[in-house]
C-alpha cells in the first residue's frame, strides 16, 4: 500500500501501518447470547436513559425482537409493586427479573480498533472484552484489517451471526490507493470510490490542504462522516480549525486544538534535535504543548470554541490512552493485565523504539508531572466546551500504551468525570452524544420507545461509582470486615440478543490463559523480567 502513497500519507499513516500490520483472526460463529425474542419484559430495573434526565423506577421495560416498544414506571422506590400496574406477560415471552438493578444505554466506543496481528489479539477477544463492559457499537477508525475484512465482520454483527458490537467501518484515507494521491481531483476519486465499497466514513492523518480540504468536502456531500487524527507533520498547514470549516465532523484525541489556539507563534515549540519519528520526542514535547495554548478564558481561547460549537463539530478526546505519560506505573500496573491481556499484546506495549505508542526510553518525574499540567488544561477547554453545548463522545484507542479493550472505556468515562462531567453527562457522552456523532440517534443512543434495544444492565449503582462498570468490579469492605468484590456488567443487551457480560469476561480469561499455557508465558515488568539460564519468563520460548 505504502509505495502508492505520496510522502506526506506515507508518514501520516505510519501509525496506521503499525496499528494493522496483517489481518487478525475474524471470530467464530456467534455461540452466546439469547434472543432476539417475539417479546421480551425487562422487569423492576432503575434505569438512566442516557438523554440526561435523572434515574427513574421501578421500571419494566417491553422489547419486541430488536425494539423497545415500552417503558413503564410500575412503582416507587421501597415499595412492593402492583402486580396490576405491570405490562402483563403473554404466552412465549421472555421474562427478565432486574429488580433493583440499573439499565444503562448501550456504550457507543468512538474510537475503537479491532486491532492487529502484531498486538496478538483475535477478533473474539476484543468483542467479547467489549460486551463485556457494555459496548454496543463502535467506530474502527482507519479499518486496520482492510475495509473488506471490517465490512464482512460488520455485516455479521447486524445479522446477529458472530457475538460481537455494533461496528462502523472509517477508511483511513488513501488506503488501497492504486496511485499516488497528490492532487485534489485524485482525492475526489478516492473518496467517492471508499462511498462505493461501502465504508461509513473516513479517518483523516494529514495531507496538502487542497487535498485534504477537497477530501473533506466530498466526503460530506456524500453523507459519509469522518474523523481526524491531526498528525504533527502537517498540523502547522492544516489544524482543527480548518478541518471543521471544510466540513469534518469529528477530532481525534487532542492533536491540532492546541494548534488552534495559539496566540504567538505558528507552529509548536520543538527542541531543535526533535525527531517525530523518535516517539520519546514526540510524546514528551507533547506533555508541554497546551501550555504553548492560548489561556483559559483568554479572547483566542473564546474565539475557537466560539467557532467549533458554530459548526456542531464533535470532539473525541480519548484521555485514557495518554493516561500512561502522566502515571506510567498506574497503566502498566493495571489489575486486569494479570488475567485479561493476552501475552503477544503485552510484549507489544513493552518499551521499544520501533513498536508504535512504546516510548519508554527515559520516561520519568519530569515527563509525568508535565502531562499532569497538561491534562489540566486539555480538559478545561472539554469541559468548558461540553458546558456550553458542544459535543464531546467517549472513545478508547485501546490497544496501545498499556491500554486494554473494554478496561480502557470505563477509565476514559472516568476521565471525564475527572474533566468535571457530572456521572450523568459521562453516561450521555458514552451513549446518546457517540450516536449523535455517527448519525444513529434515531436508533441507539438512549433507552427510549422506538430504538433499539442495546442495553447495560448491573448490580451496583454506576452513578455513586463509576468502577461498578469494570469487568473487575469495585472494591468494597462488609459490616464483617470483609473485603468483597462488587458490580461488573450483568447483562449486556444489544439488538436484543441478551449477552451474560459476566461469562463472556470468563471466556476471554480462558482464551488467555491458554495462550500463555501454550507459550509459558508470565506477565514482566520492563527490566525485571524473570530468567532462567537462557529462558526470559514473558518471551516465547
Amino acid at each position: 500500500m505504502k509505495k502508492h502513497l505520496s510522502s506526506f500519507l506515507t508518514c501520516c499513516l505510519l501509525i496506521f501501518s503499525l496499528k494493522s500490520n496483517a489481518q487478525i483472526e475474524k471470530a467464530p460463529p456467534r455461540a452466546e447470547g439469547e434472543g432476539q425474542f417475539n417479546r421480551m419484559i425487562i422487569r423492576g430495573v432503575n434505569l438512566v436513559n442516557g438523554t440526561g434526565s435523572p434515574m427513574q423506577g421501578p421500571c419494566d421495560i417491553v422489547v419486541e425482537k430488536n425494539k423497545i416498544v415500552e417503558i413503564k414506571v410500575v412503582g416507587y422506590p421501597g415499595v412492593p409493586i402492583d402486580p396490576k400496574s405491570r405490562p402483563k406477560l403473554n404466552a412465549g415471552d421472555k421474562e427478565l427479573d432486574c429488580t433493583g438493578m440499573y439499565m444503562l444505554p448501550g456504550f457507543v466506543d468512538m474510537h475503537g480498533h479491532i486491532g492487529g496481528k502484531s498486538q496478538g489479539t483475535p477478533a473474539e477477544y476484543v468483542y467479547k472484552l467489549w460486551l463485556g463492559h457494555g459496548i454496543t457499537t463502535i467506530r474502527d477508525p482507519s479499518a486496520g484489517n482492510g475495509l473488506d475484512w471490517v465490512l464482512e465482520q460488520k455485516a455479521k454483527s447486524l445479522k446477529n451471526e458472530i457475538t460481537a458490537p455494533r461496528i462502523l467501518a472509517y477508511t483511513a484515507f488513501g488506503m488501497g490507493a492504486k496511485e499516488t494521491i497528490s492532487t485534489a481531483e485524485q482525492a475526489k476519486a478516492w473518496v467517492e470510490e471508499n462511498a462505493k465499497k461501502g465504508a461509513d466514513g473516513i479517518k483523516f492523518f494529514g495531507a496538502r490542504p487542497e487535498v485534504i480540504e477537497t477530501a473533506i468536502k466530498r466526503n460530506k456531500e456524500l453523507g459519509l462522516r469522518s474523523a481526524y487524527h491531526h498528525a504533527q507533520v502537517d498540523v502547522a498547514r492544516w489544524n482543527v480549525l480548518n478541518s471543521a470549516r471544510a466540513g469534518l465532523t469529528s477530532m481525534e484525541h487532542w492533536y491540532g486544538l492546541p494548534e488552534a489556539l495559539f496566540e504567538s507563534q505558528t507552529i509548536q515549540d520543538y527542541p531543535a534535535d526533535y525527531n517525530y519519528s523518535n516517539e520519546q520526542n514526540r510524546f514528551e514535547e507533547a506533555g508541554k504543548l497546551w501550555k504553548q495554548a492560548a489561556k483559559p478564558g483568554s479572547k483566542r481561547w473564546n474565539e475557537v470554541m466560539d467557532e467549533l460549537l458554530k459548526l456542531d463539530f464533535t470532539i473525541d478526546p480519548t484521555f485514557n490512552i495518554y493516561e500512561a505519560n502522566r502515571e506510567l506505573m498506574l497503566a502498566r500496573r493495571a489489575e486486569w493485565h494479570e488475567e485479561y491481556t493476552m501475552p503477544q499484546l503485552w510484549r507489544f506495549y513493552q518499551p521499544s523504539r520501533i513498536s508504535h505508542g512504546s516510548y519508554w526510553q527515559e520516561w520519568g518525574t519530569e515527563q509525568e508531572v508535565q502531562w499532569k499540567e497538561n491534562y489540566k488544561l486539555w480538559m478545561a477547554f472539554i469541559n468548558e466546551y461540553k458546558n456550553r453545548g458542544g459535543r464531546v463522545t467517549a472513545g478508547s484507542d485501546s490497544g496501545f500504551i498499556f491500554q486494554l479493550y473494554g478496561f480502557a472505556y470505563i477509565r476514559e468515562l472516568e476521565l471525564l468525570r475527572e474533566a468535571g462531567f457530572h456521572p450523568l453527562e459521562v453516561i450521555r457522552a458514552a451513549s446518546l452524544k457517540g450516536a449523535e456523532a455517527l448519525g444513529m440517534a434515531d436508533k441507539i443512543g438512549s433507552i427510549e420507545v422506538g430504538k433499539l434495544a442495546d442495553m447495560v444492565i448491573l448490580e451496583e449503582n454506576p452513578l455513586k461509582n463509576l468502577k461498578n462498570l469494570y469487568g473487575t468490579g469495585a472494591i468494597r469492605l462488609t459490616e464483617n470486615n470483609e473485603v468483597v468484590r462488587v458490580g461488573g456488567v450483568k447483562y449486556t443487551i444489544k439488538d436484543g440478543v441478551i449477552y451474560d457480560a459476566k461469562k463472556l469476561l470468563e471466556d476471554v480469561r480462558k482464551i488467555v490463559a491458554d495462550a500463555k499455557k501454550k507459550e509459558n508465558f508470565e506477565i514482566f515488568q520492563p527490566g525485571l523480567e524473570k530468567k532462567t539460564g537462557s529462558k526470559i519468563q514473558g518471551n516465547k520460548e
